[in-house]
């Protein structure tokens, strides 16, 4: 019944709403909290935009105070342990450090000639670096200086060509002391020092016959393109070493953790670098005072080894450089010094830019046809993995061969020192080259075919799909076991069989630890060829097990 006055009276609210009512009021608070944020993150993204414009029009000032205002927005923003905006704030935050990198590097200017392109400072990370240099390090120093006369004009002069300044000549003093075959504990090899994936990346070949990354001429043209896409990046040249030193990643991700809103000087970053890369611009700058000045810091620098010079002869088969230096009249040491890219001093069987000493070309020309032809044999040789207290001496003496035969198949330099899990080739029998004449030699090119081991392969197998026999492929590749090696390459007579054709594809099943890049270099393919024909990006992950597309030969 209604009450007096026609007056309605509420029910009570249910429990549920007063619930409610309360969970409002506390999280309004919260949710005001990031709506507020979300709209300074916004902001500060109106700030990026704008220096992007101020930038674009030259005005290098109010380009870099819009960013120094996007920076104080998001220090504002509140995220509450908001995941959505946590990443919005880092995202923005790493955004304004690398665009003032970028204003910062299109002020700089490459030069050359006497100005100072890479700043020589001077402080006590330097002067800790010269200090080591002329003493526990003095020897090093003197004989890297004293091989950098052998190839230092060369990168000199490819260094003006290509506009870069004349100070990163003397970088491979700090990367290999100017040593062409120095190899280091990562594996990194040559004059500037590529791991195979960069030196791949910039066009270095590596095969079974030749590793340009201790090609003069190649590897510093991969260096430059290195180090101008590093320039791109950072436009500081102490950064640009930095990360040449550990990779741009690394570089990249130290200055996405800091706490300041750009780095537009190596120093802002330094004591935040992994050691090793924190000295090597010090280092750098350290070689760069002694060279200018040798006295001046109590060093006697002797005259450095002459230059290098060479004229080239193209090859097209193998030849071994001990029969070259006899017929060009040198030391087949002074050969190997100019062709150290030949990995076992011997030419590849395709077309090869044979490096020899100025005025020898035409005495070459006339002889090639006369020097003995190089013919590969079977490489035998099993795997064996390490076990914890195994050293070499004890697996020398299991496989009846030498220390040395191991170590220079695994190109292991400490003797005394093997790590235990680590897979090693063991030489098992004598690598028998065969010598030819030239036209015999030629001859047998002709009546034979080059074949790569496969899985289930055997002698017996091989004889019967060629129409040959055993002892016929035994004979020619001077083999003393049937015993064959996936990947072990056969010189085998022609039969009635014929190979496949240029341009044919093989299943590959994909085993553990590959991965595309080593696929592609195991068979003879570029990374891009590879993934492009089986669909691949270059992020694309693959799992053993997989089937994939590869080249035949």
């Amino acid at each position: 019944m209604p009450a007096e006055g026609n007056q309605v009276v509420k029910a009570p609210p249910r429990m549920e709403e007063k619930v409610s009512e309360a969970t409002s009021a506390t999280e309004s608070p919260h949710r005001n909290t990031l709506k507020k944020s979300q709209q300074l993150l916004d902001e500060a993204l109106e700030f990026c935009t704008a220096s992007q414009d101020f930038w674009a029009h030259g005005d290098f000032e109010n380009a870099i105070a819009s960013l120094d205002q996007a920076y104080s927005l998001i220090l504002q923003a509140d995220t509450n342990d908001d995941p959505k905006l946590i990443q919005q704030k880092e995202d923005i935050r790493f955004m304004i450090s690398k665009r003032m990198l970028e204003i910062y590097a299109s002020q700089h200017t490459v030069v050359n000639g006497n100005h100072d392109a890479i700043p020589m400072v001077m402080n006590r990370h330097v002067r800790r670096e010269i200090n080591l240099f002329k003493g526990a390090e003095r020897n090093f120093f003197i004989r890297a200086y004293k091989r950098s006369g052998r190839y230092r004009m060369r990168i000199l002069k490819a260094l003006k060509e290509a506009g870069l300044p004349e100070e990163l000549s003397w970088l491979p003093l700090i990367e290999s002391g100017f040593n062409v075959k120095a190899l280091s504990r990562a594996r990194a090899l040559g004059l500037w020092q590529f791991i195979p994936s960069t030196g791949y990346k910039f066009g270095l070949k590596r095969d079974q016959w030749i590793d340009e990354r201790m090609d003069v001429d190649k590897s510093t043209q991969a260096a430059i393109a290195y180090l101008r896409e590093l320039h791109n990046i950072f436009g500081d040249w102490c950064t640009v070493l930095a990360a040449y030193n550990c990779g741009e990643g690394k570089v990249l991700r130290v200055i996405r953790n800091q706490n300041i809103n750009y780095l537009d000087n190596f120093w802002d970053l330094f004591e935040k670098l992994p050691w090793e890369t924190a000295r090597y611009v010090p280092r750098f700058l350290a070689a760069l005072f002694i060279v200018n000045n040798p006295k001046q810091f109590g060093l006697d620098l002797t005259d450095p080894d002459p230059p290098c010079e060479w004229e080239v002869v193209t090859t097209s088969k193998q030849l071994h450089l001990a029969d070259i230096a006899k017929v060009l009249g040198m030391s087949e040491k002074s050969l190997v010094m100019l062709n150290p890219e030949l990995r076992y001093k011997i030419t590849p069987p395709t077309s090869y830019e044979l490096k020899i000493p100025e005025g020898k070309r035409s005495l070459l020309i006339a002889k090639m046809d006369k020097l003995p032809a190089y013919i590969p044999s079977s490489r035998l040789y099993s795997y064996h993995r390490v076990r914890p207290g195994e050293t070499l001496s004890q697996l020398a003496r299991r496989y009846h061969t030498s220390v040395r035969a191991i170590s220079n198949m695994n190109n292991i330099r400490r003797e005394n020192f093997i790590r235990a899990g680590r897979r090693l080739k063991i030489p098992t029998g004598r690598r028998w080259p065969v010598y030819v004449a030239t036209s015999k030699a030629s001859s047998l090119q002709s009546k034979s075919i080059e074949y790569h081991v496969r899985r289930g392969d055997s002698l017996w197998l091989l004889a019967r799909r060629y129409k040959t026999n055993i002892q016929q492929i035994m004979r020619l590749n001077g083999m003393k076991s049937t015993r064959l090696h996936i990947g072990q390459k056969l010189i085998i007579p022609k039969g009635t069989h014929q190979p496949p054709p240029r341009g044919s594809t093989a299943k590959y099943r994909v085993k553990r630890g590959d991965s595309p890049y080593q696929i592609a270099m195991r068979h003879n393919m570029k990374l891009e060829r590879f993934l492009r024909l089986n669909k691949l990006t270059p992020r694309s992950k693959i799992y053993p097990g997989q089937v994939f597309l590869v080249d035949v030969e």
